[in-house]
């Protein structure tokens, strides 16, 4: 540290801090906290794993924030790397993740934390913990690791015993006490699609929250028109970020492998989605609404496995953040007998049911 990094911050130095994720805007996120925060300095930034090593040896920072999804080389991988050739920077993971799985692979790299993305308002405290010496572990994963207490010195690793690397199908996300808000609009026309879409969206909007569409193209043309004509400032939304609309054809291509949904690549994108809204969310209490029609296409085209299990991700969604979830399916796609057991498949993985 030279001379112009060692202005004291009370009783700690400028801390040299090395971002790590293949997500630019959780990147600029980081950047602007530091901006912010007396003790902070972002020193440099890497998108995939091997920069990640590359840098942390060139840099020598005294703190990395390491995403565990990234490219050419997992976090994961990329720390076991790096505890190599930079063994005196101190990691601290900030994964979408919420599985007790994953963070107990992470800190069997010898990490410092693990801090989940949905609760990034704990970045600094998570810093100044390890900072003192401390492990530092996500308040909704508190109780599920073995490493769960910021508040006690903790100088033993973890068993290894005990730790799971990270596993190529991604395991289930822990429950959380996240109210879970998923509902299934059953709708006979597209007047009745736009009307509870509109509804939905338009709540969230004018409560200061944020809103996410993945719809087909005519949908979004369609419901961006509807909430204009109910007098929303849907400009200055967009500019602020708390709405995002995306073509669900293309978000499906964004997860999907061998006609089923990954579950490693669903939650690296949903959650990274989700994320961003909640960061641009200014409501007093942020939450994001989410509707779409992702798991309704699989649906259409004759996918009924991959449609539960789009499903059943989004559940987990649903437990780990603070967000509401409205799909909406056509009812004239359930008009055969053979389709009442499926669309029972379907109402079962919902918190509620609407028809219109």
């Amino acid at each position: 540290m030279n001379s112009k990094q060692e202005k004291a911050i009370g009783n700690q130095s400028i801390v040299r801090i090395l971002v790590v994720d293949d997500f630019a805007p959780w990147r600029h996120f980081v950047s602007t906290i530091a901006q912010i925060t007396p003790g902070w300095h972002v020193i440099g930034e890497a998108s995939d794993g091997l920069e990640a090593v590359q840098k942390a040896e060139e840099l020598t920072p005294d703190l990395i924030l390491l995403d565990i999804s990234l490219p050419m080389l997992n976090g994961i991988e990329a720390a076991r790397q790096i505890r190599k050739v930079a063994p005196n920077s101190k990691i601290l993971f900030v994964s979408t993740y919420a599985s007790r799985e994953i963070a107990e692979g992470a800190l069997d790299t010898g990490a410092d934390g693990y801090l989940v993305k949905a609760d990034a308002g704990e970045l600094a405290k998570a810093v100044e913990a390890v900072f003192q010496g401390k492990r530092y572990i996500s308040t909704r994963l508190k109780g599920c690791t073995s490493a769960d207490a910021e508040d006690t010195q903790t100088p033993d690793r973890l068993d290894p015993s005990e730790c799971l690397a990270l596993p190529s199908a991604l395991a289930p996300l822990r429950k959380t006490e996240i109210s879970r808000c998923h509902e299934a609009q059953f709708y006979s026309d597209d007047a009745c699609f736009l009307d509870s879409f509109t509804h939905f969206i338009g709540a969230a909007l004018k409560a200061g929250n944020a809103a996410v569409v993945v719809a087909t193209e005519s949908h979004r043309e369609s419901l961006l028109a509807r909430l204009r004509a109910h007098d929303l400032d849907i400009a200055a939304a967009i500019g602020q970020g708390r709405y995002i609309s995306l073509n669900a054809a293309e978000m499906l291509s964004m997860f999907m492998v061998n006609d089923l949904p990954d579950p490693g690549r669903f939650f690296k994108v949903v959650g990274d989605l989700i994320l961003s809204a909640t960061n641009a969310a200014n409501g007093a209490h942020p939450r994001v609404a989410t509707c779409g029609e992702c798991a309704p296409l699989l649906w259409a085209q004759g996918k009924v496995e991959a449609t539960i299990r789009v499903e059943q991700l989004w559940n987990e969604i649903a437990k780990t953040y603070d967000v509401d979830i409205l799909c909406g399916y056509p009812s004239r796609g359930f008009h055969r007998e053979e389709d009442d057991h499926i669309f029972r498949r379907i109402c079962a993985e919902h918190s509620a049911v609407n028809a219109a």
